[in-house]
This record gives structure tokens, C-alpha cells and sequence, in this order.
């Protein structure tokens, strides 16, 4: 049986945000405003989703769903564009593709291959499923795509010179497309080795509190640490793999 919190309970909570703006003010981080901004976002967010949601779930049509889902993906777009230094061309599309062919697929085999899940549009499981989704192959592309024009800038001589000797543009920056591949994969490798000994997952700990049986709420939480690595990864390869052709020639120039 779950334990319902009130608006005051969630009003009582404030106090640890509190906390930390305290440690903050007292420690002269200059973190306070970030914390208060964050803390209020967070508030006005989660609750107009949450009745945003409850409308979509009793609606249950399949045009609310896409809706919704192309929503996030609108917001997950700009939120990655509003991380990187560094920009070329036509980076809007290939992220958006990106984006869409990795979390699209693993939805698939997920929602559809696996739960098989009926009525395919069903938001209870949809919507969240393609938020963890989303969320986690937002942040992997982020630090790809950051990744890979930083180090093509820093790197641009040692580039020159494997073109001049002969290499294709593919060739010359490899190094780098693993690199940025690695850091888009990272978290994800971390959470991996440390789910269940050092930390519960937020799924998981939601579907204990509940109610849920721990071993039901564990299978579901494998399927997500899977799903999420493989996103990733489909996402963070598909970007580098077009992004880093955005800054060479057909001719394997450096464009200008």
C-alpha cells in the first residue's frame, strides 16, 4: 500500500533544499540561485506533467501519446543544443534523427517485442518508458556531440597532417569518434556496474514503495538498464558517425 504525500508534506520538503541553499550561502559556493531556480522548476515541472499525464491517461488515444512524445523530443533537441560550445552545420537534423532512430528502436523492442504492450499507444507505458529513454540518450548525446567538436578544433593540425599523408577524413579523426562515443557512455557504464550495491534506481524504488514485489520491481529495472545502454549507444554512434562529416569536404578537406 502506498503512502500518499500531501501538498504540505511536499511543503515540509522544501526544508532540504533549504539545507543545501544554507551550506551554499555558508560555504560561498554562489550555488544558492541555482538551487532556488532548480528547486522551483522542479516543483512547477513535475506537477503540470503530472496533470498533463492524468489527462493523456484517461483520454488514452494514440494521437495524445504522439503528442506528447514529440513534445520531448522537441525539448531534449533544444536541450542539447543549448549545451554545446560549438555548432556546424545541419546539426539540428542529425541530432534529431540521431535521437529518434535509437530511442525509437529500443521503444520498439521494448514496449512492443518484449511487454507487448496492448494497445500499442497504452501511455502507462509508453510515455514513461520512452522518458527514461529519452532522458538518458539526451544527456549521452550532449557530451558526444561536445566531444567531438571540441577535440576536432583542439586537434585540427594533427588532423592536417594525417589528411596531407594520405588518410581520409574518416581516418584521421577515428580516435576521436571513439573518444566521443566513450564519453556519451560513461554514466551509462557506471550505472551498470553499480546498480543495486551502491544505488536503487528510481523505477525501482517507486515500484517497491508501491507495492510492488522487489523481484518484479528488479526484472523491470534490468530491462531498463539494458534498454538505456543500447539507446545510448544507437544514438551516440549514429550522431558521430554524420556529425563529424559536418566539418570535412568530399574531398576530405577541412571545410572552412
Amino acid at each position: 500500500m502506498i503512502i500518499e504525500l500531501s501538498y504540505i508534506d511536499l511543503f515540509i520538503g522544501i526544508g532540504l533544499i533549504v539545507i543545501a541553499i544554507g551550506l551554499s550561502i555558508y560555504s560561498r559556493l554562489q550555488l544558492e540561485k541555482d538551487l532556488f531556480v532548480g528547486a522551483v522548476r522542479t516543483f512547477v515541472q513535475l506537477i503540470a506533467v503530472g496533470y498533463v499525464l492524468n489527462i493523456v491517461f484517461s483520454i488514452e488515444a494514440w494521437y495524445a501519446v504522439i503528442a506528447v512524445l514529440l513534445l520531448m523530443f522537441g525539448i531534449a533537441v533544444h536541450t542539447i543544443l543549448g549545451r554545446q560550445r560549438y555548432r556546424f552545420k545541419n546539426m539540428i537534423p542529425i541530432i534529431t534523427v540521431s535521437l529518434m532512430i535509437g530511442t525509437g528502436l529500443t521503444l520498439f523492442i521494448v514496449v512492443y517485442v518484449i511487454i507487448q504492450v496492448e494497445p500499442w499507444y497504452s501511455p502507462q507505458y509508453v510515455i514513461p518508458i520512452m522518458g527514461m529513454i529519452l532522458g538518458n540518450s539526451m544527456n549521452g548525446v550532449a557530451l558526444a556531440i561536445d566531444r567531438l567538436s571540441s577535440e576536432i578544433r583542439e586537434k585540427r593540425e594533427i588532423i592536417e597532417t594525417r589528411l596531407s599523408l594520405g588518410a581520409t577524413s574518416r581516418e584521421a579523426v577515428s580516435d576521436i569518434i571513439s573518444s566521443a562515443v566513450r564519453a556519451a557512455m560513461i554514466p551509462t557504464i557506471n550505472s551498470l556496474m553499480t546498480v543495486g550495491i551502491v544505488s536503487l534506481p528510481g523505477m525501482m524504488t517507486g515500484q517497491i514503495l508501491s507495492g510492488t514485489s522487489p523481484i518484479i520491481a528488479v526484472k523491470y529495472q534490468i530491462l531498463v538498464m539494458y534498454m538505456i545502454a543500447a539507446s545510448v549507444m544507437i544514438s551516440s554512434v549514429l550522431l558521430v558517425q554524420r556529425g563529424y562529416k559536418q566539418y570535412f569536404t568530399a574531398h576530405h578537406q577541412f571545410k572552412e
